[in-house]
C-alpha cells in the first residue's frame, strides 16, 4: 500500500489585479511526516520560476474548511458557500488562492482514512528520526 496521497486541483491565485488566474496545484499527504499537509504550485505561478511547495498542518487545513484559521505563515478560511482561501505569508509578500471546498474535504477524506485524526503518533518513526538529527549534527 502506497504511503503517499496526491491529488490535483485547480486553484485561483489571487493577485492585485481584478482578474485571478487558474493554476494547477498539487496537495500531497506522506504517511512518514503524518502531521503535515504540502501545496505544491507550479514554476509558472511562481516569482522565481521554480516550483514551490509549502508545508503546514493538516489540521489546520482542516478547521480552516469551516472557520478561519491560522495566525502564522498560512492561512486558512472559508469564502463563499463552495471555496476556501489559503494565504500563505512570506517575506516577499502574501500569496492568496482559492481552492473549492470540496477538493479540499475529497483530499482530507483520503487523509484520514490512511491515517485517522489522532492516530498520527503511531505512523512516527523516533528512532528512525532521532538517529538521522544525531547523524546531522556530526
Amino acid at each position: 500500500m502506497s504511503t503517499v496521497i496526491e491529488q490535483a486541483v485547480q486553484a485561483r491565485l489571487v493577485a492585485s489585479a481584478p482578474q485571478m488566474e487558474s493554476v494547477p496545484i498539487t496537495l500531497r499527504y506522506d504517511r512518514e511526516d503524518p502531521f503535515a499537509v504540502r501545496m505544491a504550485f507550479p514554476p509558472p505561478a511562481t516569482l522565481e520560476g521554480n516550483e514551490v511547495s509549502w508545508a503546514f498542518s493538516r489540521e489546520l487545513l482542516a478547521a480552516g474548511i469551516d472557520a478561519p484559521a491560522g495566525v502564522g505563515d498560512v492561512r486558512v478560511r472559508p469564502y463563499g458557500y463552495d471555496r476556501t482561501v489559503v494565504e500563505f505569508h512570506a517575506s516577499e509578500g502574501v500569496a492568496m488562492v482559492h481552492v473549492r471546498t470540496s477538493d479540499l474535504r475529497r483530499f482530507l477524506r483520503r487523509v484520514q482514512g490512511m491515517v485517522p485524526d489522532g492516530r498520527e503518533h503511531l505512523y512516527l518513526d523516533l528512532d528512525h528520526n532521532l538517529a538521522e538529527l544525531l547523524r546531522d549534527a556530526c
